[in-house]
């Protein structure tokens, strides 16, 4: 039997608003990687680390970038997850396993 064999007749639903992010996700991936950098590298650039207390400042706001870019990482890839479902769903039907089902107006009799 061949893997992913199409329905015949089976149709294709327009593309919507998955398409448009799918396009813009890299772009949004890389801006909200960059734009945290730049804060903590003009934060990192006005700081002085004179003091025990400002140089743990300072640490702690590389933490809290770090943290923000992997949370918006994943954002990212679950919307990616999530258009690429978009996609299969509106893609043409195909044949599923040709198992016998039993329906309720014809009960089985070894029950």
């Amino acid at each position: 039997m061949r893997w992913l064999t199409k329905l015949p007749h089976s149709i294709r639903s327009a593309s919507g608003l998955e398409w448009a992010l799918w396009r813009k996700l890299p772009l949004i991936a890389l801006v909200g990687t960059v734009l945290p950098l730049l804060g903590l590298a003009l934060y990192q650039a006005f700081a002085e680390a004179a003091s025990p207390a400002e140089a743990r400042a300072l640490q702690l706001a590389e933490y809290i970038v770090f943290g923000v870019i992997v949370f918006h990482w994943t954002l990212v890839i679950t919307a990616a997850i999530g258009c690429v479902v978009v996609m299969v769903m509106k893609g043409p039907g195909y044949v599923a396993d040709g198992l016998e089902v039993s329906h309720s107006d014809q009960p089985r009799a070894d029950l």
